[in-house]
């Protein structure tokens, strides 16, 4: 016979059919800590619970085969004889037992809903502390078949518990069902396992439905619990690479309802951490490593900074904080930003506090995108070469790269010529220094072949953008562009074009468009028109195609804003390049429509309006021409190509204004002292003047430079 006591073991004595009555499983049994309590029951229970176990007195008579056989199974999974307990739990008839389950669950609910002593328990009804064991039974015969390896067949009998559950409580699990019986856990742990044999098992479609089923109900999970499924199921939309569409019946918040699973997974982070800002659940920070990743690749960065500002004090300190921030600010395009929260990093108040390496290299970096911040850059770099600490010690190099652009960068906006020629020089040496410690990082020569190819260097800049396309195998098509400019200004125009060519078949199609304009460039600069306004031709095509492309993907229309106004401002570059070839052709109608055209597109492009004016220019409307120039400097006051036309207009109105001629080109000279048609039309105005001496000299240095310009600025 099997006989339980309170603080034994089980004991089977004979192999004969088990004859233990169903109060059974009202008894507490310590080897498993999961039945349900002692026989002392007349002090505790209400008048239903009496009902209850009258019941199920009446029917300790007769002997439960099943319940028997769930407690032998228990013993044992118990032992770890997963082998001997499915064998013993396979012997429970769970088909046939599971309409009694679900009938059982309905009825003795119903009862603790009405708590009135005149109901009366229908006779056969199961108690709900057999219908827990047997619930027990069919969960451990599931995790006998995980610990097998036989996940599907796990996951399918682990099922069996939520469906008859589910039947039977349609609107979710009542409270105050689990105060004394282990229904209510037994159900709460089947709604955690069966995901996760899903997830095994390979199905992931199945173990989202699965999570989605744990959460659309009042379950009586405990917060932490609740917020452990939802987690769960956020991490499997997020990184599972499968699509599984709400159904219909979820679908309750109308057009806002998530799109796809990067949606619903953001949703579900963005409620767990409302729940941890307002304590209901522990800090994870698992929560935010998720969420950080899910809004970065739909490209929320504003929102994600949002939520890390709502994190409660303490987690992260300041500088972490700021940090992150940063990082989110300057993914989201406000540098300005990002470099104000980094510089509270930098600033008086960190500096009791261990310096925060991260954010002064991140900060360099920052300056070194744009010239406006070079100086901030500059300082940023400074303090991570200059910190001690041998952690970080193989990011120096990177610190000295960023130094080194930054310093190029701030040599082109200084308007000292003394500060321009160290600036350029601490930026060779830093980047010099960054090449020898940095030997494996293609970026640092593609920095080195710009400066030097900026400072006329150009031996020098070809050889370090060969040694950084051969760093990247070819597969840069920037690097192949750079080479190009490079052949450009040692005047080998032919191989330059044939680079681009070369280019051309390796890039795609966005690059191959940047790569076309150049192509025409070259062949203007080789006095070949015609061949540059078929080039230009086959250009605009490409973006008209591209731009119908845009038009129809009306989904994906947020992610091809950016490119789309890319290739809007090569659009307007390629018109006004067309409108200077026909300009010098003296085509003035087809140059007007192609002025027309890039002003179509941006109004107020400074390059359009100077295009205007040289159009004005070649028929010699000076006036017109002028006025078009001054429009052009109203947009972009350095503009240098307006700047020297209209220093050559002026020349052409007579000596009175040759003066202000003259400023404008040491205004263009100040800005750009490498532009070689300031200096030939500063030396045609001292030749004017009679200064014969000064003008050979300024001829001399427009025909050197002009020898080593490159058809398109390098930066």
């Amino acid at each position: 016979m099997l006989c339980a006591c309170s603080g034994e073991q089980f004991k089977l004595e004979e192999p004969e059919p088990p004859h233990s009555p169903e109060s059974l499983a009202t008894r507490d049994f310590s080897a498993s800590g999961l039945s349900s309590r002692t026989g002392d029951w007349d002090s505790k229970l209400e008048d239903i619970q009496v009902d209850e176990a009258e019941s199920t007195l009446k029917e300790a008579l007769s002997l439960n085969y099943e319940e028997a056989r769930a407690l032998l199974g228990r013993l044992e999974y118990q032992r770890g004889n997963f082998d001997a307990a499915l064998s013993v739990f396979q012997g429970i008839d769970i088909k046939g037992l599971t309409p009694r389950m679900s009938k059982a669950i309905v009825e003795r609910t119903r009862l603790r809903k009405s708590r009135s002593k005149g109901d009366i328990v229908p006779t056969g009804i199961m108690s709900l502390h057999s219908v827990s064991l047997l619930i027990e039974a069919i969960l451990l015969k599931a995790r006998s078949l995980e610990e097998l390896g036989r996940y599907i067949e796990a996951a399918k009998e682990c099922k069996i518990i939520l469906d008859s559950v589910d039947s039977a409580l349609p609107n979710g699990m009542p409270e105050g069902i689990g105060e004394d019986c282990k229904l209510q856990d037994m159900f709460h742990r089947a709604l955690e396992l069966l995901p996760n044999l899903w997830i095994k098992a390979g199905f992931l479609d199945d173990a989202i439905t699965a999570y989605r089923r744990a959460l659309v109900k009042p379950w009586n999970l405990e917060p932490e619990r609740l917020a452990g499924a939802q987690k769960n199921l956020a991490v499997v939309l997020l990184y599972g690479g499968v699509e599984v569409s709400l159904p219909p019946e979820y679908k309750v918040w109308g057009p806002t309802t998530p799109d796809n699973s990067t949606e619903e997974a953001i949703l579900l982070l963005l409620i767990l951490t409302r729940k941890v800002a307002l304590r209901e659940i522990k800090w994870d920070p698992e929560i935010m490593d998720h969420l950080t990743y899910a809004l970065s690749i739909a490209g929320q960065f504003e929102l994600l900074a949002d939520h890390f500002e709502q994190v409660l004090p303490g987690i992260y300190n300041r500088a972490e904080r700021w940090y992150f921030l940063a990082l989110c600010y300057s993914a989201a395009g406000q540098n300005e930003a990002a470099l104000n929260l980094l510089k509270k990093v930098a600033g008086s108040s960190e500096a009791k506090h261990t310096p925060h390496f991260p954010s002064f290299l991140f900060g360099a970096k920052l300056g070194s995108q744009d010239p406006i911040y070079a100086q901030e850059g500059i300082d940023f770099a400074r303090k991570a070469i200059d910190l001690e600490d041998n952690r970080y010690e193989h990011f120096r190099g990177q610190a000295h790269k960023f130094l080194g652009v930054c310093y190029g960068n701030a040599a082109r906006a200084s308007i000292s010529d003394s500060k321009r020629t160290d600036f350029q020089r601490q930026s060779l040496n830093s980047l010099n220094h960054a090449a020898l410690t940095e030997k494996d990082d293609p970026e640092v020569m593609f920095s080195l072949s710009v400066e030097n190819a900026v400072q006329r260097n150009l031996d020098v800049a070809f050889d370090s953008a060969m040694m950084y396309s051969d760093m990247v195998a070819g597969g840069s098509v920037r690097g192949w562009k750079l080479l190009a400019l490079v052949a450009s200004a040692k005047q080998q125009f032919k191989d330059a074009e044939t680079i681009v060519d070369f280019a051309l078949d390796e890039a795609g199609r966005s690059d191959q468009l940047e790569l076309l304009r150049l192509k025409a460039v070259l062949q203007v600069a080789q006095d070949q028109p015609k061949q540059a306004i078929e080039t230009f031709r086959l250009l605009l095509a490409l973006l008209q195609a591209q731009r119908e492309l845009h038009t129809k993907n009306f989904q994906r229309a947020r992610e091809l804003d950016s490119e789309a106004s890319a290739e809007r401002k090569l659009e307007t570059e390629v018109w006004q390049d067309l409108a200077t070839i026909y300009t010098k052709l003296g085509l003035w109608p087809d140059a007007q429509i192609c002025v027309d055209k890039a002003k179509l597109i941006e109004l107020y492009s400074s390059s359009s309006w100077h295009a205007t004016g040289m159009l004005f220019d070649a028929q010699s409307l000076y006036k017109e021409a002028l006025i078009s120039f001054s429009l052009s400097l109203s947009i972009q006051p350095d503009h240098v190509p307006s700047i020297v036309a209209t220093a050559k207009v002026l020349m052409k109105l007579g000596s009175q204004s040759l003066p202000i001629a003259r400023s404008f080109l040491m205004n263009a000279l100040r800005l750009e002292p490498t532009n070689h048609e300031a200096w030939l039309n500063l030396g045609m105005l001292s030749k004017t003047e009679g200064l014969s001496q000064e003008a050979a000299e300024f001829f001399q240095a427009a025909y050197e430079l002009q020898l080593s310009a490159p058809v398109q600025c390098i930066v």
